[in-house]
C-alpha cells in the first residue's frame, strides 16, 4: 500500500471514529480502532484484547486511541522512507 493510499484510508477511519466517539457511540469507535489496528503491518499491531462488555468501550476507546494513533504515525514513517 502505498502512502497516499494509507493516508486516505486512515482519514476515512478517522473521520467515522471521531463522529461515533462524538455521539458517545463507543463500542462502534472501538470496532473501528480494531479495523484501523488492522491495517498496520504486523509486526506494528497492538494486542487488543476483545472487550467484555460495551459498558468497557469508552474506557477502551480513550486507552488505546493514543497508542494506536503513535503506531499509524510509526507506519507512516516506515512508507515515507521507502518510497
Amino acid at each position: 500500500m502505498s502512502l497516499q493510499e494509507f493516508d486516505a484510508l486512515i482519514e476515512r477511519m478517522n473521520m467515522v471514529f471521531e463522529y461515533a466517539e462524538n455521539l458517545g457511540q463507543y463500542v462502534d469507535a472501538a470496532k473501528i480502532l480494531y479495523q484501523i489496528n488492522d491495517q498496520l503491518p504486523e509486526n506494528l499491531q497492538l494486542v487488543f484484547e476483545e472487550l467484555d462488555s460495551p459498558d468497557h468501550a469508552k474506557s477502551f476507546v480513550r486507552q488505546q486511541r493514543s497508542k494506536i494513533q503513535n503506531a499509524v504515525v510509526e507506519y507512516r514513517q516506515i512508507l515515507m522512507i521507502s518510497s
